[in-house]
């Protein structure tokens, strides 16, 4: 398979309030030539939207883990927790020299921050 581009779709109940949050909070850079959900992260698309299947909070948050890699993660983490994002893990090191921190979404889905400076 060649594949031109990942696009990682994210679909919500409520997906205004999802793309408020990622876009206010967290700081993506909105595509609006794609829509008013989608966002390029890198070199893939980050896309929000409804889905009639999909009703209330994620059932198992760590299923699928969204993470953004970063040069500084202790600014990052000071900047979406005052914008009111809720951690549940902050700067926690990891045995592959890595370091991350958790912290949710308003569908509660699992996003971390990860930071690796060998």
């Amino acid at each position: 398979m060649q594949v031109s581009q990942l696009v990682l779709n994210v679909n919500s109940e409520q997906p205004d309030r999802l793309i408020t949050f990622y876009r206010d909070v967290v700081g993506l850079q909105p595509n609006p030539a794609i829509g008013p959900g989608a966002f390029v992260v890198g070199g893939a698309m980050f896309m929000i939207d409804g889905h009639s299947d999909v009703k209330g909070a994620t059932k198992e948050p760590p299923r699928v883990l969204i993470n953004f890699w970063v040069d500084d993660l202790a600014a990052e983490q000071k900047r979406i927790k005052a914008a009111g994002a809720k951690f549940i893990r902050e700067s926690g090191k990891e045995e592959w020299g890595g370091t991350l921190s958790t912290f949710l979404d308003p569908d509660g889905n699992y996003l971390q921050l990860l930071e690796y400076k060998p």
